[in-house]
C-alpha cells in the first residue's frame, strides 16, 4: 500500500520513476502469491522465482510506495543499542541470530543488485551508533562489548565525520546503503514475466487457507496458490493479532544540500531525541539526510512541528544551503524488539507474514525474505526459529504488551468521549477537526482552497478515532497506525476499507 502523492514525498520518490505494471484482470494461478511490493515482499518473490517458482505479486498501489520508498535506508546490523538488551532478554545465541540473520539480508540485497544489474546506488559505508550524552557512554561501551562477544568487527571510537564531536561511539565497517526505490523497482521488474507477474493497482481483499491450496481475493480479481506470503508492513488478514502485538512509530526526515562536506558514515544518535544521519545523492550532487523526531501514530497534536524542529537542529549543526526534501514513515515495533517471520497464525502452514520491522526493514525486510523463501522451499534456515511469530517472549515483553494495549484502550475509549464545540463553519482554511454534526460524530478538513472533505471519523479496522496529521494532511489512527487521506482512502494499513463518506453542511 502507500503513496506516491505524499504530501511531503521522499528523496527515494522524487529521485524515481513512477511504475506501470498492469493491474490484475482475470483470476489467476501460481506456486506463491506475494501481497505486498516493498523490499519483505520482492525479496521473497525474487528469490523464488530464482527456485523456480511462479511467483505473482499484488500491490494495492505502487511498487516501493509504502514504507520501503519513505525510509532513510541504511543497511546494517547496528540498530541502535540492541545486542546488549537482546543478549540479556534471550541470550547470547539468540542475540547472534539476530546480528546474522541481518548480515544475510544485506549481502541478499548486495547478490540481487548484482544479478540483477540494478543500478540502485548501493555504497560500502562504516554505520555508528553514538552519543553526545556523557552519562550514555557507559551503554554505547557495553554495546561494543555485547557486539564483539557476537562475532562482530565493532570499535569504540571517539573519532567520526560529524560536524560536531561525540562522547562515545560503536563503529562497524562495511555496512551499506543505498536508493530502495531503484533497488525494488529493478527487482520488481526482474520478477515480472517467464511465468510470473507484479500486478500493481490490485489491493487483497481477503486470504482463505485450505487444505493444500491458498485463494486471494482481490478487488480485480482472485488469486490461488500453494502459499500466500503478506509483506504489507502489517498483515491485514491478523489471525496472529499482530495489530496488538507491536505498536506504530512514526518518524521524519529531510535531505538537504550543503555547503561543506557531507559526512561519509551513517549514523544513528542514542540520545533524545535520536538523530539518523547518512549521505545520497540527487542528481549529480551529494547531500545528507537527516532524520528523527519519532513518536506513536495518531498521538501528536502538530506534526508540522516535528519538521521544525528536526530542521532547526539542521542548520543549527550542518552547513544547509537548502532542505530540498521532507518526508515522513512510520514503522511497528515488537514488544520484544524482534520481527515477526513465519505463519500468520498457530496450525497456519501456507499463509505466512513478515512484519514489526522496528524502523530497520531494510535489513530486517530483506532477512524475512530469506527465511520465507528458504520455508517454502523447504530449506532449514538458522535464524527462522528466533523470528518464528509464535514464539515465547521474555517477562518484560508482557509488560511493556500490557502497556501497550492499555495505551490502546485509553484511545479508543477517551476519544470518543471527546467532543469539540465548534462547527464545520468555524474551520479555517487548511484545518481539521472531528466534530459533532446533528447526532454524530463527523472527521471534517477544509482544504486550502475552502472545500470541505467530510468521512466517518472511525477507522475501518477496528473503530478507533483517528486524528489529523497536520503535516501530511491525513487522517491516522491512534490505535494501530492505519492511515487514510482527507477524502478517506486507505493509505496504509492494517484497514483495508476506506473511510465512509458523509454529507455536511459547509
Amino acid at each position: 500500500m502507500g503513496s506516491l502523492n505524499e504530501t511531503n514525498p521522499s528523496l527515494w520518490v522524487g529521485t524515481s520513476e513512477v511504475t506501470r505494471f498492469h493491474e490484475l484482470h482475470s483470476d489467476v494461478s501460481a506456486d506463491v502469491v506475494v501481497v505486498g511490493a516493498g523490499i519483505a515482499g520482492l525479496t521473497t518473490a525474487a528469490l523464488l522465482k530464482a527456485d523456480g517458482a511462479r511467483v505473482v505479486v499484488i500491490e494495492a498501489g505502487r511498487v516501493a510506495a509504502g514504507v520501503t520508498g519513505y525510509t532513510t535506508a541504511k543497511l546494517t546490523v547496528l540498530h541502535g543499542l540492541i545486542f546488549d538488551d537482546l543478549a540479556q532478554a534471550f541470550g547470547e545465541e539468540a542475540a547472534r541470530k539476530y546480528a546474522e540473520a541481518n548480515l544475510a539480508g544485506m549481502a541478499t540485497v548486495a547478490e540481487l543488485a548484482v544479478r540483477h544489474e540494478i543500478d540502485c546506488e548501493l555504497e560500502r559505508r562504516p554505520a555508528y551508533t553514538y552519543t553526545t550524552d556523557p552519562e550514555m557512554v557507559a551503554k554505547v561501551r557495553a554495546e561494543v562489548d555485547a557486539a564483539q562477544r557476537l562475532g562482530l568487527d565493532a570499535q569504540f571510537t571517539t573519532e567520526t565525520d560529524l560536524p560536531y564531536p561525540v562522547e562515545g561511539a560503536i563503529r562497524l565497517a562495511d555496512q551499506a546503503q543505498f536508493h530502495p526505490r531503484k533497488f525494488c523497482i529493478g527487482l520488481a521488474r526482474a520478477i515480472d514475466g517467464a511465468g510470473s507477474a507484479v500486478y500493481e493497482g490490485t489491493r487483497a481483499t481477503s486470504i482463505d487457507e485450505q487444505d493444500g491450496s491458498c485463494t486471494v481475493e482481490t478487488d480485480h480479481g482472485t488469486v490461488t496458490a500453494g502459499f500466500v506470503v503478506q509483506a504489507t508492513h502489517l498483515p491485514f488478514s491478523d489471525s496472529g493479532g499482530f495489530f496488538a502485538r507491536a505498536h506504530p512509530v512514526r518518524s521524519y526526515a529531510l535531505s538537504a544540500s550543503l555547503d561543506g562536506p557531507v559526512p561519509q558514515g551513517m549514523y544513528l544518535s542514542v540520545d533524545t531525541p535520536s538523530r539518523s544521519v547518512r549521505s545520497a545523492h540527487m542528481g549529480d550532487e551529494e547531500v545528507v539526510i537527516l532524520g528523527g523526531e519519532s513518536h506513536k501514530v495518531g498521538q501528536d497534536p502538530d506534526t508540522r512541528e516535528r519538521y521544525a524542529a528536526l530542521e532547526s537542529w539542521a542548520r543549527a549543526e550542518f552547513p544547509v544551503r537548502s532542505v530540498d526534501y521532507r518526508w515522513s514513515a512510520q514503522d511497528f515495533v515488537p514488544v520484544d524488539h524482534v520481527p515477526f517471520v513465519g505463519p500468520v497464525s498457530p496450525g497456519s502452514e501456507r499463509v505466512l507474514v513478515a512484519t514489526g520491522f522496528k524502523k530497520w526493514g531494510m535489513s530486517n525486510g530483506s532477512a524475512a525474505g530469506v527465511m520465507l523463501a528458504d520455508r517454502i522451499a523447504g530449506r532449514q534456515n538458522p535464524f527462522a526459529d528466533f523470528f518464528d511469530t509464535n514464539r515465547a517472549n521474555p517477562r518484560q515483553s508482557i509488560k511493556e504488551l500490557v502497556k501497550e494495549n492499555a495505551n490502546v484502550v485509553k484511545r479508543f475509549v477517551g476519544d470518543r468521549l471527546k467532543t469539540e464545540t465548534r462547527s464545520v463553519a468555524d474551520l479555517a482554511p487548511g484545518e481539521a477537526a472531528v466534530l459533532v454534526e446533528g447526532t454524530e460524530r463527523v472527521a471534517v478538513y477544509r482544504d486550502d482552497a475552502g472545500a470541505v472533505h467530510a468521512v466517518s471519523p472511525l477507522c475501518t479496522h477496528m473503530g478507533c478515532t483517528v486524528t489529523w496529521n497536520t503535516a501530511e494532511t491525513t487522517w491516522d489512527c491512534p490505535c494501530h497506525g492505519s492511515r487514510f487521506t482527507c477524502d478517506g482512502a486507505v493509505i496504509q494499513g492494517p484497514a483495508v476499507k476506506d473511510l465512509e463518506p458523509k454529507e455536511v453542511q459547509a
